[in-house]
């Protein structure tokens, strides 16, 4: 059955088939027959986390929409499914699944498993060799998702491919973090070339797929009445499944810095619906001073001199300290990619549902495309995109730009290095 629910969404979806259809489903044929938690490994626990956030989130979805006040009690969607010969209550079976996993997975469908455990192992390849691999739970090549349309494969496979990347970048900075780091050394500047690299395979690829025809991506009129709906609520103060709990831009938001007052309590908010190794380097690069910060200490300067300084007190430090001109790189093209992720979410969601306000369409009752599912707004991720284009070497932007440093030769080297190995992504398993 569990390979019959996408056909079964879309046809609750086209008012074909009732909910109780899939109900009746899911516990004749799926439910009723699962095993005891304790009997299985934890890489089978996540598998079947996986399956079972699906039929979650449909039952959940399905039920909100038809039930009269069911988005104010949706767990009330859950009444009429029951797990093995004990009927146990779907949601205690699904919290005592996620603990099986042994990797502290939230008591509802979340970001780790739609994503990260959903699709296949994603490798990162530069000049050859593979820079980070991120792991699936299956090696059957097959994607799941809510109704089986190309689209939303697509969807889920950009996402993990960006998060592969992202995890890229974090791998290569993070050595950085060690008190014996020597940040304007040869060393951390290639390691800070090859993340500004990497970071621009990134933005390359949000950019693309924005770029791409909607037979080659996903309308998006799809995403945001199909795909998006999905991401109801459990119980009434969950957290749904969102691309803001991308563990690897949380962490590289904490390496490079963001100039948000409270952002680490907004990061703390999301950390039930991460996973229990998530929450603590997260926490950690939290409480840590960032990369940029501890760079400045290095050299003996802060943030609040280099905003004093004259240009021409910037360009003698900048002479002194050429790897500057590399970590101001890094640290604007990490506001180029939160620019592109701002431009993703305009074009298939804030832009849309502005023409349909416009036009007294109104909102969804169930999953609001007026902001993201963990409630960012658009005037929120662009105020977050200004914070980032803040950053902590902001103030050398006048002399490493227009014919400062950063358009020398040496920026023509790395352009040419990246074109010549360029990073390559690939899906496996």
């Amino acid at each position: 059955m569990l390979h019959e629910l996408p056909r079964l969404n879309e046809a609750i979806l086209q008012d074909h088939a009732p909910l109780e259809v899939l109900v009746t489903e899911s516990r004749q044929h799926v439910l009723h027959h699962l095993p005891d938690v304790n009997r299985l490994t934890p890489v089978e626990a996540q598998r079947l986390v996986v399956h079972l956030g699906f039929v979650g989130a449909s039952v959940a979805r399905h039920y909100q929409e038809r039930s009269p006040g069911g988005t104010e009690h949706p767990e009330r969607a859950f009444a009429g499914l029951a797990v093995g010969h004990d009927r146990l209550p779907f949601r205690r079976y699904f919290a005592a699944l996620a603990d099986q996993t042994g990797a502290g997975h939230y008591e509802r469908d979340s970001y780790a498993s739609l994503v990260r455990w959903n699709v296949g192992t994603v490798l990162v390849r530069r000049s050859g060799e593979v820079v980070a691999e991120l792991p699936g739970v299956f090696d059957d090549g097959h994607i799941r998702s809510y109704t089986g349309t190309p689209g939303e494969h697509r969807f889920f496979l950009l996402v993990k491919q960006g998060e592969a990347i992202e995890l890229a970048v974090n791998c290569t900075l993070l050595p950085l973090m060690r008190d014996d780091a020597d940040l304007t050394g040869e060393n951390a500047r290639h390691r800070v070339r090859e993340a500004t690299v990497l970071l621009g395979a990134l933005r390359r690829l949000l950019l693309d797929f924005a770029a791409s025809p909607p037979d080659q991506t996903m309308a998006a009129e799809m995403f945001m009445d199909v795909f998006r709906q999905f991401a109801a609520h459990w119980t009434p103060d969950d957290i749904p499944p969102s691309g803001a709990l991308d563990p690897e831009a949380l962490k590289r938001d904490f390496l490079l810095g963001i100039a948000e007052p409270g952002y680490d309590r907004l990061a703390q908010r999301l950390f039930p619906a991460l996973l229990e190794q998530e929450r603590a380097d997260i926490g950690g690069l939290m409480s840590a001073p960032t990369l940029p910060q501890r760079l400045l200490g290095e050299i003996g300067w802060d943030e609040s001199a280099l905003r004093l300084s004259g240009d021409a007190e910037l360009r003698r430090l900048v002479a002194r300290y050429p790897a500057l001109i590399d970590w101001y790189r890094l640290l604007a093209m990490h506001a180029q990619v939160s620019g592109a992720h701002l431009m993703l979410s305009k074009r298939y969601l804030f832009h849309p549902q502005r023409l349909r306000d416009r036009a007294g369409l109104g909102d969804r009752h169930l999953v609001s495309n007026r902001a993201g599912t963990t409630g960012m707004t658009e005037s929120f991720l662009e105020r977050l995109t200004r914070a980032r284009q803040r950053h902590t070497l902001a103030a050398l932007r006048p002399v490493l730009t227009a014919d400062g440093p950063a358009r020398t030769p040496l920026a023509q080297v790395d352009r040419r290095r990246a074109e010549a190995a360029p990073v390559v992504l690939e899906l496996t398993g």
